[in-house]
């Protein structure tokens, strides 16, 4: 009995004394990784600002391995992945993330969002479209709905983009009524490619009424009633582009000076000559000029005025693109000399006959409304390189 009371009096003291020793030993190696983890992180901040994005993401993976369940680092390290192209990796981050028990609502949210844009990086925009469909409800809904618009025009989904659209406004997120038109005339288009005159002219009508104020469906409605034969029609919807003065007017100068011909009556030719002189007056253009000139050509009163319409339009405008146009309708004294003259100024016009994106400087032969090059809507000025 003595010696059991002696043992328990000497093993009590010890089994404290490794108790307090192991403790010790345990919050000397919490101290130590903590201070591991802060010196990765803030290493992996320095590389990053200093834009050595490899040596950021070790870092990262370091500070990672020293505490897994941190997932501030999680994000950061999924973000550099996608920023350098590694969507695989960065994929794998966002969906660890999302299978973690311990996560918050919130960082879940931001986790599924991550997942979204690695998709879209990627080009996987069917994968891309149905995480950011699961984001619907959360903080994150305006910028899955807006990553969404992209993917349904970038597809050319017209109808889809038209929903989400009607969606963010709703929202009060912006006004895309002109998107919206701009949507009615992709479809209109379609149409026309199917042979659909009928479905093409109600589409180009609703995106009149969608935004009076936007040019694009009304110089299209113009188009499509004059290769219908509707001259008359034609004129009554162009007109108003040139009376408001409006930007895009001389990319319908053409198609109204062929409507004011195809409608066999002096007096259109003569009230659209007007009206174009009047708009030429007050913002002289290349493609209006042109129109006068062949309306004034098909009058035997104004034909002499046509032939100087190019001389007077070099005078105040010098254009190597008027140029040319005017010396392939003249004879020269030395004939000789006139097709090499032609020749190398229809060479140099040829790029200043471009049209130019103003948000990429993508540049092709026709006005777009939709950049091929950047995506933007609206960004083509309806005038030409050489007249910017």
């Amino acid at each position: 009995m003595e010696l059991d009371l002696m043992w328990i009096l000497v093993g009590l003291p010890l089994a404290f004394g490794l108790g307090w020793l192991a403790s010790r030993l345990d919050l000397r190696q919490l101290r130590i990784d903590n201070r591991q983890a802060p010196r990765a992180y803030f290493k992996g901040l320095n590389y990053l600002l200093n834009e050595q994005q490899d040596q950021a993401i070790d870092a990262f993976i370091e500070a990672v391995q020293n505490d897994p369940d941190t997932s501030e680092l999680h994000f950061a390290l999924g973000n550099l992945f996608r920023r350098r192209g590694e969507y695989e990796r960065a994929v794998r981050v966002h969906e660890h993330l999302m299978q973690r028990g311990d996560l918050s609502l919130a960082d879940r949210q931001r986790a599924q969002h991550g997942l979204a844009l690695d998709f879209l990086k990627a080009g996987l925009l069917d994968r891309a479209e149905d995480a950011l469909r699961k984001l619907e409800g959360t903080s994150f809904e305006g910028q899955a709905r807006l990553a969404r618009l992209a993917i349904y025009e970038r597809s050319r989904e017209w109808p889809q983009a038209s929903e989400v659209a009607q969606q963010l406004e709703n929202s009060g997120e912006a006004n895309f009524a002109v998107r919206q038109a701009h949507y009615l005339c992709e479809q209109a288009r379609e149409c026309q490619a199917q042979s659909d005159a009928a479905g093409a002219q109600k589409l180009l009508l609703q995106a009149l009424k969608t935004a009076p104020q936007a040019s694009r469906a009304r110089i299209l409605l113009g188009q499509l009633q004059l290769s219908l034969g509707q001259a008359i029609q034609a004129l009554q919807t162009l007109n108003p582009l040139f009376e408001t003065n409006a930007l895009a007017a001389p990319l319908a100068a053409a198609t109204l000076a062929r409507a004011a011909k195809d409608a066999k009556d002096a007096h259109p030719i003569q009230a659209t000559l007007i009206l174009l002189q009047t708009h030429y007056a007050l913002a002289p253009c290349l493609d209006v000029m042109e129109a006068m000139v062949t309306l004034e050509a098909a009058s035997p009163d104004t034909v002499a005025t046509s032939r100087s319409r190019y001389i007077d339009h070099l005078n105040q405008h010098p254009s190597l693109i008027a140029a040319s146009r005017w010396l392939a309708g003249e004879t020269l004294a030395h004939e000789n000399f006139h097709p090499p003259i032609q020749a190398a100024l229809e060479l140099a016009a040829k790029p200043l006959a471009r049209y130019r994106c103003a948000a990429c400087g993508f540049e092709a032969k026709e006005h777009f409304w939709h950049c091929p090059g950047c995506q933007a809507w609206d960004s083509y000025p309806p005038r030409r390189v050489e007249e910017l």
